[in-house]
């Protein structure tokens, strides 16, 4: 990912792909800058050495054993490191965004299809079975007790279910670029395009 890839102004982001690039429409995709992930770009778009393209440029060498690194930061923190953790940390995040977002869009973001998605990635959680539990007077309490409110939304827990209701499918476990922009206020000019459009790089005013 280069600092051409990253749309300040849009809160969006490239994501490119070279193991599907050779498929037509599959050579990147455009991601939100979710407002966890912006403090750290803005910091490492502050730090970075003038003309400097690369986001990342410390792991660059295609030698360098990512996973290796990543359990070691795991062990320091103290925590027992779990099977496939980068799968497994984007199979956290799609479940959490399928919470907030349609499926469609999740799958657009990740960068899978709904099918792989409901195979391999969606998990259920603990959240989930708490949600499932709530005391329903409490679900109609939290929605204020309006009586002339008539709709209410698709995730609430109603509690009681129609006696002809069907069989409902349980997710288990495994079972786009927009236009050129200039940063503000960063203290940078850009100096060229890339073939997207995008600024290829900056320079120290």
């Amino acid at each position: 990912m280069t600092w051409g890839d990253i749309d300040w102004h849009k809160n969006r982001m490239i994501v490119r792909s070279p193991k599907t690039e050779h498929h037509e429409g599959k050579a990147f995709r455009v991601v939100p800058i979710f407002p966890e992930l912006r403090p750290y770009l803005e910091q490492a778009f502050d730090e970075a050495e003038p003309g400097t393209m690369n986001v990342i440029t410390r792991y660059r060498d295609t030698r360098t054993n990512l996973r290796t690194q990543f359990l070691r930061i795991i062990a320091r923190a103290g925590v027992t490191p779990w099977p496939k953790p980068f799968q497994n940390l984007r199979s956290s995040r799609q479940t959490e965004l399928v919470e907030l977002f349609p499926s469609h869009v999740v799958c657009a973001w990740i960068g899978n299809s709904e099918a792989v998605a409901k195979d391999h990635y969606l998990q259920v959680t603990d959240a989930h079975f708490a949600k499932a539990a709530q005391n329903p007077a409490q679900s109609g309490a939290e929605i204020g007790g309006n009586a002339s409110q008539e709709r209410v939304t698709p995730m609430q827990n109603h509690g009681v279910l129609p006696s002809d209701a069907g069989q409902c499918e349980i997710l288990q476990n495994g079972g786009q670029a927009g236009v050129g922009f200039e940063p503000t206020n960063r203290g940078f000019a850009i100096r060229s395009l890339s073939p997207l459009g995008y600024p290829a790089q900056f320079s120290a005013l």
